[in-house]
């Protein structure tokens, strides 16, 4: 029987659950026994000229061994989109959290004293703190480029002629509202320079190589000698690929002082310094005829990037996926992003193409209320259907295989749709002001967007053990043990005989990393694509040893040995033997290369009450099918399900960072910022299907975001629902209390009138 499909029981968890692992903050290297510490002095304002900084006092401040500005580091600014992003603050602030100054000091208990004593002159700017202000130009953070707009794609003009065949036309603006990532291990690093001249890097990181080739590029040295260590990392949701700027400035005061450089940031520093996620308005205008055939959807975005541009592929990648799961016949899309003296944007769980299902999914139902008809009928006439598939989007997209009406009708019947649709007009009828909402979202997503491939290799020793290492990064999602699986199904060694080894630039030179759900469908490949040439390379060895040609010989996985073809009964050979023939270690290191991205799919029902007279929202049920191919390992499948319905929930009704008018966060600390708890949850209804894809080794697609994708815009579209019997059409997320209440003021001024 193969391993692979079965529950396993994630190896990683006892260290991580029990405090046996090893995060940044609790290492104990020797290259590290001497070193100082080190923290950001940030802005407190928003936008600003810097008139002056006085760093004597903390300079001699007890502890200290060094406080630096911009003008001590000498280094090139970073490239962010159209403009450059300085290393520290050179003379203009332009968010609050802004680095400004580094301070180094024997111990960490004398940081937050001498931080304090660094003294900068500051002469307030007018703040540029919403999208709407950015647009208006009035203040640019960057008066060189004469706009706050760093970024347009798309259409240049829309085409309104989509539209003159339509009989119904809505339009309807959404906010996809901007989100802290939050991971439990806030981010960290360490730094030693060797005497060999090399630079040590130890780093909360979900690409070690990524960050190599950052850092050397940054310090103006060759990547050989950066080493960059990603030990245990608790959590990344796309906010820790690569390295962070402050990564770079820490290198360069190891390098400076002569002294090893310990960071570990605050919960605070992160929730206001960290990049953030989301942050797009999107503007959807979606027509067809009466009996729910879509003829033409535009979508526009405006994609807020903060004060500076790093992740300006996020709104082209949400006008890729515009489509959704539906065969629109006419589509346009145009993207702008624009700068404001906020947190930089970057990647965060999704990453755009969150924001592309939210926008079509709520444009479908806004239609679907047009013209009177169950949503869910809506999405069934418009579905790509099978046949049609591979299938060529109109935005670029090519989407693989999908069973796009499979999957709602399997979430629909076991949810009870029919029966639920009839207590929510029961409970209309009787006046309950419990309202009773549900909310559909079919969705599909890209992953392994960048087709890169992945490096993978794997050694067996003359014990018969089996040492792999991947590119591909973990960071809690149990990809170990799913491919220490992979290997034990292939090689026939049970899983207790098998290490895998990731995220050392020294022992992995090359690779890609983890981001865009493309860990197994690349990162699992490649330890596939290896093993099946160990195999192969053994078979030629096991031959001779055998006296038997190697299209005679087999590997009979249920026992790990080589045997000849048919007689079970002779002599064996075991994996030691074979390696021990090899030389000492029979070994394969590859590139899975030739990748394609594969497409996910699936769709979620959520059910909500709202109480009209408090304006809670309250999620009672979410049934969901998440469609990403054959499962290696259903349980760690199911926690990746898990945790993503979790964060989509959290955006629709409780996450948002906020700002006022003069660009000051006001949700910097967990206290204010909403983060979802098990007790805003209820048990997760899982449904399974699986649809291969042909376009890896293993037929699989990435589960990593797929269900935070989903979930999000059907419980918006939930919310929406269980007001709707009251005029309210829409409400923008997140689904808070204070908004739900004014949502249904508001509809009843309007029936007042």
């Amino acid at each position: 029987m193969s391993i692979v499909g079965t529950r396993v029981v994630r190896r990683e968890d006892r260290n991580l659950i029990t405090g046996g692992g090893t995060y940044v903050d609790d290492l104990r290297e020797e290259a590290l026994a001497t070193a100082v510490h080190a923290v950001f002095v940030r802005s407190p304002v928003a936008h600003a000229r810097i008139t002056g900084i006085d760093v004597a006092a903390a300079a001699s401040a007890p502890g200290v061994v060094g406080v630096f500005t911009a003008a001590d580091l000498g280094l090139e600014p970073h490239e962010a989109g159209p403009v450059r992003e300085p290393w520290l603050a050179d003379g203009i602030v332009r968010y609050v959290g802004e680095p400004v100054a580094l301070v180094l000091t024997e111990e960490r208990y004398q940081l937050a004293d001498a931080a304090e004593l660094v003294d900068v002159d500051y002469d307030p700017l007018d703040a540029v703190a919403s999208i709407d202000a950015a647009l208006d130009g009035g203040t640019l953070l960057f008066p060189d480029t004469g706009s706050n707009i760093v970024q347009v794609h798309g259409m240049a003009e829309f085409d309104d002629t989509i539209f003159d065949d339509c009989e119904v036309v809505v339009t309807q603006t959404i906010l996809n509202p901007r989100v802290a990532p939050a991971p439990l291990e806030v981010r960290g690093a360490a730094c030693a320079w060797g005497e060999d001249g090399r630079l040590t890097v130890w780093l909360s990181t979900q690409n070690a190589q990524i960050a190599r080739s950052q850092l050397a590029g940054s310090l103006g040295v060759g990547e050989e000698t950066v080493r960059v260590i990603a030990p245990d990392v608790g959590g990344g949701f796309g906010a820790k690929i690569g390295a962070d700027p402050e990564a770079t400035v820490l290198g360069w005061a190891a390098k400076r002082t002569g002294r090893a450089v310990r960071w570990v940031e605050s919960r605070s520093e992160n929730l206001t310094a960290m990049t953030h996620g989301r942050a797009q308005r999107n503007t959807v205008t979606l027509g067809g005829k009466r009996d729910g055939t879509v003829l033409a959807y535009r979508l526009d975005v405006v994609q807020d990037s903060g004060a500076y541009p790093r992740a300006l592929f996020l709104p082209t990648l949400t006008e890729m996926m515009a489509v959704g799961v539906y065969r629109f016949p006419n589509v346009q899309t145009r993207s702008r992003a624009v700068v404001t003296n906020t947190t930089p944007i970057a990647a965060y769980r999704g990453a755009g193409r969150p924001e592309a299902t939210a926008a079509v999914e709520r444009a479908m139902d806004c239609f679907a209320a047009e013209i009177g008809m169950d949503p869910a009928e809506l999405r069934r006439i418009n579905f790509i259907r099978p046949e049609q598939f591979p299938y060529q989007t109109p935005t670029g997209a090519s989407y693989d295989t999908g069973e796009y009406a499979a999957a709602l009708d399997k979430v629909l019947d076991a949810a009870g749709y029919a029966e639920l649709r009839a207590e929510q007009r029961r409970r209309r009828e009787a006046g309950d002001p419990v309202e009773l909402g549900l909310g559909i979202a079919a969705y599909v997503e890209i992953t392994g967007s960048d087709a890169a491939g992945e490096s993978g290799r794997v050694d067996v020793h003359p014990d018969g053990s089996v040492v792999a290492w991947t590119g591909s990064s973990p960071h809690g999602q149990g990809l170990g043990t799913t491919l220490a699986m992979l290997l034990s199904d292939a090689l026939g060694v049970p899983l207790e005989k098998i290490t895998v080894r990731h995220g050392d630039t020294d022992e992995v030179p090359k690779a890609i990393g983890t981001f865009g759900s493309r860990s197994l469908q690349m990162g699992g490949s490649a330890i596939r694509q290896a093993a099946d040439e160990v195999i192969a390379r053994a078979r030629e060895l096991a031959a001779e040893l055998l006296e038997a040609a190697p299209d005679d010989l087999e590997l009979d996985v249920e026992r790990g040995v080589w045997q000849v073809r048919g007689a079970p009964s002779s002599t064996v050979l075991g994996w030691a033997q074979v390696a021990e023939a090899a030389g000492g270690k029979l070994s394969a290191d590859v590139w899975f290369g030739g990748a394609k991205p594969t497409f996910p799919f699936g769709a979620h029902l959520a059910v909500v009450e709202v109480d009209t007279e408090t304006g809670k929202a309250e999620l009672r049920r979410i049934v969901a099918v998440d469609d990403a191919g054959p499962i290696v390992n259903p349980l760690t499948f199911r926690g990746q399900r898990h945790g993503g319905l979790a964060q989509g929930v959290a955006q629709a009704l409780l996450e948002v960072v906020s700002y006022d008018e003069d660009g000051n966060p006001t949700t910097a600390t967990l206290a204010d910022y909403s983060f979802v708890t098990a007790a805003e949850l209820p048990d997760f209804e899982l449904v399974d299907m699986a649809t291969p894809t042909d376009r890896n080794l293993l037929g699989v697609k990435g589960i990593g975001e797929a269900a935070t994708i989903g979930s999000t815009p059907a419980v918006h579209n939930a919310v929406v629902d269980a007001l709707s019997a009251r005029g309210v059409r829409h409400l923008d997320m997140p689904a808070t209390p204070i908004r739900v209440w004014a949502a249904l003021e508001e509809a009843g001024k309007g029936s007042a009138r």
